[in-house]
């Protein structure tokens, strides 16, 4: 018989102290431990890797600053929670009409149609939206006096295809050539009224990429963007003061390029060219009217972000066709902007007219340089309260590239009293800068983000020996003004502005006014 723990027994027999196996399990594992330290020692004793643009600096403590304290601000566990769970819906207005994809919803959505490409996918919307504005004004232009209620409307009209391809629609069905459907109850007009109606589209263009098309036509990722447009598009560079028009026509632009070389972060170039309806007020018919159908345009812009700022760059060549050739005219443009310090933004902007030939030695239309230089200083409220002083000097005839009759002139970014309402006529400096020279310093306090007040002073002086007859100023002007806004609800808007002017060898003028917008 054998016994438990001889040979050949279900059990070893355990050592002297009992501790045997466990002896070898401990012996086993500090092993593996030493082994696993010293191939980490030798690993962490490799140069790291990282690309051969990349190098290693020494580390420097000066470099790096105290941590924060936050003595004076307790902790709060419900505003913590609140960072997470304490969101809400924003109560938006909601499109006239919106049939198919809603605009900015949520999901899930429906599947989306492959008819162009698996790539490049339709989910068609609908949508129609805009504004309405109405406004009481009371003004006195010197020779006329009127009080009138006048109302305008905004149509847009949205066929979203795909993510990047739209049609998009614009009306305006209650004003036309300038004139809004008004009527006018006390001043030199009193118990005068019209209903003016337009049913003709404003814009009608068709928007898209032809990277993101040609994905969907073969099927094959491509990484090109070459976003184009064509159509009666509305077109607006340098925040409107070189162009802002709508014109029959056609864009494409090369977006998103970069170069180390040239320290370039970021850099757009567009490409257009209008066919028809171009407007310029250095081109006009016998009657003085802007003859936006002889008018061809010819233009390219470029957006480059440098030198810890951004220029913004344009030359364009405006035809006039048959007997406004004479008119044509070349236009350059160059401005960058940036901030300095922590105490000022900056913009500088030049636009130079040439090239205007007339016959008979006829005076110019488009001969001139204008220099823009906007400033606003960073106070200890830098989203709220903006301090701004504006400048500009203008040269002769100077002219923006294209500018729709009802978006001001070329001064109309300098200072609200250089900007009229398209509305009721709301009087305004002389905005061509047509040898002229002055600016605008003012106030612009937004509160607490949820409403604003504008307060300013502008002015300008006609340069020595320029004293011209039928030119738009005909001697000094000197204005204040004040403008606030505050968003009633979501969709109701209340404005009302303010101004009076004084013009030296020209009657002063004065103007008051109130508006509410009803968005939708």
């Amino acid at each position: 018989m054998i016994r438990r723990g001889e040979a050949g027994g279900s059990e070893s027999r355990p050592d002297a102290t009992g501790r045997g196996g466990r002896h070898r399990a401990g012996r086993w594992l500090l092993a593996c431990v030493g082994a696993i330290a010293l191939a980490a020692a030798a690993h962490a004793a490799d140069p790291p890797e990282m690309s051969p643009d990349v190098k290693s600096i020494p580390y420097d403590p000066k470099v790096f600053k105290q941590d924060p304290t936050y003595d004076d601000k307790p902790y709060d566990a419900q505003r913590q929670q609140d960072i997470y769970g304490g969101k809400k819906a924003v109560d938006t207005p909601r499109p006239v009409i919106e049939i198919g994809r809603p605009l900015y919803t949520e999901g899930p959505f429906r599947p989306s149609s492959v008819l162009l490409g698996e790539k490049n996918l339709i989910a068609p919307s609908l949508w129609l939206y805009g504004d309405w504005r109405t406004a009481v004004a009371y003004n006195d232009n010197g020779k006329k006096e009127d009080a009138q209620i006048a109302t305008r409307l905004n149509l847009d009209v949205d066929l979203k295809l795909t993510a990047t391809e739209r049609v998009h629609a614009f009306f305006r069905p209650l004003d036309q050539g300038g004139q809004f459907t008004h009527y006018s109850f006390a001043g030199d007009d009193r118990s005068q009224g019209k209903f003016i109606k337009d049913g003709n589209l404003e814009n009608l263009f068709f928007e898209g990429d032809l990277g993101a098309m040609a994905q969907g036509l073969t099927g094959e990722y491509n990484g090109v963007d070459l976003p184009v447009a064509a159509g009666l598009m509305p077109m607006l560079f340098q925040n409107g003061v070189w162009v802002d028009d709508a014109f029959t026509g056609f864009a494409f632009a090369i977006p998103a390029r970069n170069s180390k070389f040239l320290d370039i972060s970021n850099m757009d170039i567009t490409y257009f060219m209008g066919l028809d309806k171009v407007s310029t007020a250095a081109i006009r018919d016998d009657k003085k009217q802007i003859a936006d159908h002889n008018v061809q345009l010819y233009g390219v812009a470029a957006f480059v972000e440098t030198l810890e700022g951004y220029f913004e760059v344009g030359y364009g060549y405006t035809r006039g066709e048959g007997i406004f050739d004479e008119l044509s005219y070349h236009n350059a443009t160059l401005a960058f902007t940036r901030r300095y310090g922590g105490f000022l933004s900056n913009s500088v902007r030049g636009i130079w007219n040439f090239g205007q030939n007339r016959r008979n030695n006829q005076q110019q239309t488009a001969d001139g340089f204008i220099l823009l230089v906007e400033n606003s200083l960073i106070t200890s409220k830098p989203l709220t309260l903006v301090p701004y002083f504006n400048f500009f000097a203008g040269f002769d005839r100077p002219q923006s590239l294209a500018r729709d009759p009802g978006a001001g002139g070329v001064l109309k970014n300098t200072g609200i009293n250089f900007e009229t309402d398209g509305l009721t006529g709301f009087p305004k400096l002389d905005d061509t800068g047509q040898n002229t020279y002055g600016g605008a310093v003012g106030l612009q306090y937004l509160f607490n983000l949820d409403q604003q007040i504008v307060v300013e002073a502008a002015g300008l002086k006609v340069r020595e020996g320029n004293f011209e007859a039928g030119r738009p100023a005909r001697g000094d002007e000197f204005a204040i003004g004040v403008r606030y806004q505050i968003p009633v609800t979501n969709r109701w808007i209340f404005r009302a502005d303010a101004i009076k002017a004084w013009r030296e060898n020209d009657a002063d003028f004065a103007g008051i006014r109130a508006e509410v917008r009803r968005k939708f």
